[in-house]
């Protein structure tokens, strides 16, 4: 019995939807069901509509469907919105509380606010109610919620945990017993206990840094990048890391290139308004060869923008962002998976080349939930690309900005063995010390530039799904992995031609693989979350090779499977 349904929570912020949402998340993975959860949400503490969607499957998910089968109405604007997105689903909404003008066979009325108040003496536990109902239609075993709700509200006392289970199974005795239709979505729990972790973006990106060995962490808030920088400040004492909240993005920034040149492993993290204040400290650490990682989310622009929307915008931002030339590294992971590991390659990059590495990802990945495998430590290495105290006692003098043939100088720690480390953000020579001569300055514009190629060497090839050689390829890079992936599987089963080339190793792009890859390509058509093309700009740019359609969406929202087919319906792809 194949299993593949979307369940959506709607009302206003403050509403408790988002505990709904997770609570339906952690119950259905706990049964052995893969998961995939967004969430849309209005910048304001209290009011407006937002909407937390939770899809579940028996086959590995990666993206979110337009069609919901369940609809957990909160608020009126709940039903006024997202009632045509019901085709043969069901709304669960307390009716006393909302009033519909014109009721339809999909609405169930479930008295929420009057269970609450007869089981538990308490109208606060009317959400409880509501993932009961929608449980109940399912025919769900109770067992699984039962256990989620009492390691949800361990901390608050058996009594809680008590009546959120009363309110829970009132719910679901309701829907049971007074749908028309019992069980209408009855499903077959997997019962697969594979230890599975269900796991944002964000959180994978934060657990990828501190097994990477981050020890220190200068940040000033942002959305969509904040996660990252709480969930390390949760588990700085364990993990001995030190983490600032930093005065703004400026100061964020020098202190992550300080703690650098001190020898600790440090980073950042921002959303692209604030990368437009580290834009000078960027130019620091490419003349200096300080190596950092910055965590750069994305969110729409300009300005303040969308603040809680996703966009994929900020790609030609970081590749051209401060004053001059100097190699950069631009990693994108599409997976939580390529969240943990790529940002602890992020690191031994930054340190093996002495440059600035950039992860970006934006507010759909961040803030997704995803159910995969518990990420393997044992692939992680931590190379420091340090000069070790028996190798400098053999100097008689240190030379930070040595000319080597690759263009990599030996890199030591100031006071490593008695030597003085000097850096300087004027052009300098090998000594470190400004020096504005010509020939000198020739000399390390082409020793920091000749790293790149060298950089080019160590990055991954993109990946292919689907069958090679297809008729039409699709491309697209980072957060889009999901949906692409959706729409290869059902173009396929529809009997079209077409793969998807997926890339997570932005910059540099290794042209000589990607040319292979490419040899007998069909039509290519990229697709991604922005206005202008940018990374099929850069596609085209460094390979040669020829965009032949772009797909583009820039309304804050992130891509769906229909989306996607019905563009290239639009453009006569297919």
């Amino acid at each position: 019995m194949n299993t593949d349904l979307v369940i959506k929570v709607g009302g206003a912020a403050g509403q408790g939807l988002h505990t709904i949402g997770v609570v339906l998340a952690k119950t259905f993975k706990k049964s052995g069901f893969n998961v995939f959860t967004t969430q849309f949400y209005l910048s304001r503490v209290r009011g407006g509509h937002n909407t937390y969607q939770v899809r579940i499957c028996n086959e590995p998910i990666r993206a979110m469907t337009e069609k919901v089968d369940i609809l957990i109405a909160l608020d009126e604007a709940s039903i006024n919105e997202h009632l045509n997105e019901i085709s043969d689903g069901v709304v669960l909404v307390d009716t006393d509380v909302i009033k519909i003008e014109q009721m339809n066979e999909s609405i169930f009325h479930v008295p929420m606010l009057k269970i609450a108040k007869d089981v538990c003496g308490n109208k606060i536990y009317s959400n409880t109610v509501a993932i009961g109902a929608a449980l109940g239609l399912m025919c769900f075993n109770f067992e699984y919620l039962e256990r989620v709700l009492t390691a949800t509200f361990q901390k608050k006392g058996d009594e809680i945990i008590e009546n959120n289970i009363k309110a829970a199974r009132a719910g679901y005795d309701h829907a049971k017993k007074n749908f028309p239709s019992a069980c209408k979505f009855a499903v077959k729990e997997p019962l697969i206990e594979d230890g599975r972790m269900l796991i944002a973006g964000n959180d994978a990106v934060a657990l990828g840094a501190l097994a990477a060995g981050v020890q220190f962490l200068a940040a000033y808030p942002m959305t969509p990048s904040t996660g990252v920088m709480t969930y390390i400040a949760a588990k700085a004492d364990e993990f001995n890391v030190v983490v600032e909240q930093a005065e703004d993005e400026i100061a964020a920034l020098n202190m992550v290139l300080g703690a650098s040149y001190a020898g600790v492993r440090a980073m950042t993290t921002t959303s692209g308004g604030g990368f437009c204040l580290m834009a000078e400290a960027l130019g620091l650490a490419g003349i200096t060869e300080t190596p950092a990682v910055i965590f750069l989310s994305q969110r729409p622009g300009p300005a303040t923008g969308l603040p809680t929307m996703t966009e994929q915008g900020d790609l030609q931002f970081v590749l051209t962002a401060a004053q001059g030339e100097f190699p950069r590294c631009i990693l994108a992971p599409g997976t939580p998976d390529d969240c943990f590991y790529l940002t602890a390659k992020a690191f031994n990059i930054a340190e093996k080349f002495q440059i600035p590495v950039f992860v970006m990802s934006d507010q759909y990945l961040a803030d997704s939930l995803f159910t995969c495998k518990k990420f393997d430590t044992s692939k992680i290495e931590i190379d420091r690309h340090l000069l070790s105290d028996d190798e400098l006692k053999g100097k008689n003098e240190y030379n930070r900005y040595e000319l080597t043939p690759t263009g990599i100088s030996p890199r030591a720690i100031p006071g490593q063995a008695g030597f003085t480390v000097v850096v300087d953000s004027d052009e300098h020579n090998e000594t470190g010390h400004l020096d504005q001569t010509i020939d000198n300055r020739i000399l390390m514009n082409d020793k920091r530039m000749k790293k790149l190629k060298l950089l080019e060497q160590e990055m991954e090839a993109p990946q292919l799904y689907g069958n090679k050689k297809a008729d039409i390829t699709l491309i697209g890079w980072g957060s889009t992995y999901g949906p692409l992936l959706e729409v290869v599987d059902i173009l396929t089963s529809e009997g079209h031609s077409v793969d998807h080339l997926h890339f997570t190793n932005v910059y540099p792009l290794p042209v000589d693989a990607i040319k292979n890859m490419m040899a007998d390509a069909g039509k290519i058509v990229c697709v991604e979350n922005n206005a202008t093309g940018q990374f099929a700009k850069l596609f085209e740019c460094e390979t040669g090779l020829r965009v032949d359609e772009n797909i583009l969406r820039s309304d804050g929202k992130p891509y769906t499977p229909e989306h996607i087919i019905r563009a290239l319906e639009q453009k006569k792809v297919i």
